[in-house]
């Protein structure tokens, strides 16, 4: 079972390229490294039920990041960088 840090999860995508737009929630969009906003995007909740992360909610980021879980805990964790994550992207043509 996974389980990451709400404000771990917050650093480690604001480092690979999403920006966040604060407000009810924690909104995040990804920016290419060219500056170009994407359709990609997911969010955090401000909940205190909400500091930690397990499974199921990490399994929705990753849908949303478009990634399969085990490379988004990878995002997360720092392995997959932001160039290999903007590739994959790219493969899927998303960006």
């Amino acid at each position: 079972m996974a389980i990451r840090d709400r404000e771990t999860i917050k650093d480690a995508l604001q480092k690979k390229g999403f920006r966040l737009n604060d407000r009810d929630h924690m909104y995040f969009t990804y920016y290419s490294q060219d500056g170009k906003k994407s359709a990609v995007h997911t969010k955090l909740s401000r909940g205190t039920k909400y500091k930690t992360l397990t499974d199921n909610l990490l399994a929705l980021m990753s849908k949303q990041c478009k990634l399969p879980k085990s490379d988004f805990i990878e995002l997360v964790d720092c392995p997959l960088t932001r160039e290999v994550y903007e590739e994959k992207l790219h493969a899927k043509a998303i960006i």
